[in-house]
């Protein structure tokens, strides 16, 4: 395994970890009406239970 020669230098430590960011995620409204609650795309809703869009709607989990 590589090792480096030389110990960097905090410069170089803090400009190559300064790169390394917390990404909001990205939300959806749920497509139900009654519902309309927030959670990440391509996933069923966590409040309401439901999975697609309005003429693909259906009931994945129990609410």
């Amino acid at each position: 395994m590589a090792v480096p020669k030389r110990r960097l230098s905090r410069s170089n430590t803090h400009s190559r970890r300064s790169q390394w960011k917390a990404a909001v995620p990205t939300l959806v409204t749920c497509s139900n009406p009654a519902c309309k609650a927030q959670h990440l795309p391509h996933t069923a809703c966590p409040t309401c239970g439901q999975y697609g869009a309005k003429g693909t709607r259906r009931q994945v989990l129990e609410a």
